[in-house]
């Protein structure tokens, strides 16, 4: 029985909601999972036998990519496709998975002997090469799961998985499975979740992918690939080039505070993203509708972003030293400067799901090489010109804001063509909100006595979100107050 069994009508907004709260409640409680699991196997495991399994992991990671060919994005988006065409667009996902795979176990040796040419970490590549089949040949199944709009079914597999997986390491570890056993969580869950997935929508494997087939994807799929791959790059050279260029300290510094500014992103924005594209894919061929409707996402994510900006700013050397430590002090002047980016990089990050419900993977793709160009001179300038980390963050800052301009009037004027003044008006009650917020935070930053850390961080949030509920409810954005009653009283009942 599938979810869409006896499914009722639901509005864009209804979607949206129930598709936020199970993904939401997948990834919240996956980071908890993964916190006990982590801390258990932390307990058994050296820091370098850890060091190790990461390595192997980020460069399977970087594989990835090319094992993904902007393929899932391009099932979720064709409604046309057949059981025929899905068949061909698979089988090519299975061979291109194997070849990949192949390739990686073969150049394993290489790839060990860069770093320290250890039996271990070749040991280790070899067998999660087997994540990149299994992670190729998901693609597919997992993307018809989404593209039903089977929520729920998704987030409880996903937590199920990570669970069994982790319990599984675990039990390796105590059974004496040493160092190899922190590789049997990730290739039971790409294993699994790919018999999962196939499960519910077994596949045709053709000897010969489907030149029909691909082609109706294709070129959607290999704009959202390039995109990826610019993405990929764009969001990881501040670090590499900051590694090369600059001291050691410094890239430490930078890179606590670029972590945690990612925090916000990864916890909000990035739930709200995988719905989206399987919703408003089927307003393709209403581009007003889509537009209109994503306005109304922007307005709650700015809402929710901006004033967090303002709150990080104010709150940026309590978080750095209650999570990291006094030593990390060098980091709070970074961190403040890229919490400014917070809001728009929140906003910024679902445009990618509108792009891809147009059909408009090759103006993503474009939106993508501007943004990559101007971030690499960005962080060139900070790196080469000023030599300082403080200068890094303000140029990706400056960085970011651009690129939102670029990005909303891509998207606005020439893929969506119903023009960006609306879309900037939904910004007038989020900056009024952000600046309202600023009020108590600077108060309590500059006329209060010295508090400490924890006490000074409680009241700052305490003030930011007492500001915040009460905007909420009497500008009438949302009634907050009211949800709150209908909900206890369904609990009553």
């Amino acid at each position: 029985m599938t979810e869409n069994d006896n499914k009722q009508p639901h509005t864009v907004g209804r979607q949206l909601a129930s598709g936020v709260f199970y993904t939401s409640i997948a990834k919240y409680a996956g980071i908890v999972v993964t916190l006990v699991v982590s801390g258990v196997l932390a307990r058994l495991f050296t820091p370098e036998e850890f060091g190790v399994v990461n390595i192997a992991t980020v460069v399977i990671a970087f594989f990835a990519i090319f094992s993904d060919l902007g393929i899932g994005p391009a099932v979720i988006q064709h409604k046309n496709l057949d059981k025929r065409d899905l068949g061909g667009i698979f089988s090519l996902t299975l061979w291109s998975g194997a070849v990949m795979a192949l390739l990686f176990f073969a150049a394993s040796g290489l790839i060990a002997s860069f770093y320290d040419d250890s039996a271990e970490l070749r040991n280790i590549l070899r067998i999660l090469s087997a994540n990149l089949f299994f992670a190729a040949a998901n693609i597919v199944p997992n993307g018809l799961i989404l593209k039903e709009k089977r929520f729920r079914f998704a987030a409880v597999r996903s937590l199920s998985v990570q669970v069994v997986g982790g319990a599984a390491a675990i039990a390796a570890a105590y059974a004496g499975a040493g160092i190899y056993a922190l590789t049997i969580n990730p290739v039971f869950s790409s294993l699994m979740l790919f018999v999962i997935n196939y499960r519910q929508n077994p596949l045709s494997v053709h000897l010969k992918p489907g030149k029909a087939a691909v082609g109706k994807v294709f070129s959607f799929s290999a704009y959202q690939f390039s995109f990826q791959l610019l993405n990929y790059f764009s969001r990881n050279l501040d670090k590499l080039l900051m590694g090369r260029y600059m001291s050691l300290s410094q890239l430490g510094y930078y890179d606590k505070s670029y972590r945690l500014m990612m925090l916000p992103l990864q916890n909000i924005a990035y739930v709200v993203s995988p719905v989206m594209h399987p919703i408003f894919s089927e307003m393709q061929n209403d581009l007003r509708k889509l537009a209109d409707s994503y306005r109304k996402v922007v307005r709650l994510l700015a809402l929710i972003g901006l004033p967090l900006s303002v709150v990080l700013w104010f709150t940026a050397q309590e978080l750095v030293l209650i999570i990291f430590g006094d030593q990390w002090q060098p980091s709070v002047p970074v961190f403040r400067i890229l919490a400014l980016s917070v809001g728009i990089q929140i906003v910024m990050s679902t445009s990618g799901s509108i792009f891809q419900a147009a059909n408009a993977t090759r103006m993503l793709f474009f939106c993508g090489l501007f943004s990559a160009a101007l971030n690499t001179a960005a962080i060139c300038t900070g790196i080469f010109a000023f030599g300082t980390t403080q200068a890094v963050a303000w140029c990706i800052c400056i960085s970011f804001a651009i690129n939102f301009i670029q990005c909303y009037h891509a998207l606005f004027c020439l893929t969506l063509r119903t023009g960006w003044g609306a879309f900037w008006r939904s910004f007038l009650s989020p900056l009024l909100l952000s600046a309202l917020v600023c009020l108590p935070l600077a108060a309590v930053e500059w006329l209060l006595p010295p508090m400490p850390m924890l006490v000074s961080l409680a009241a700052k949030g305490a003030a930011a979100l007492a500001v915040w509920l009460l905007y909420i409810q009497f500008s009438g954005e949302y009634d907050l107050k009211g949800t709150a009653l209908r909900l206890l009283s369904r609990k009553n009942r």
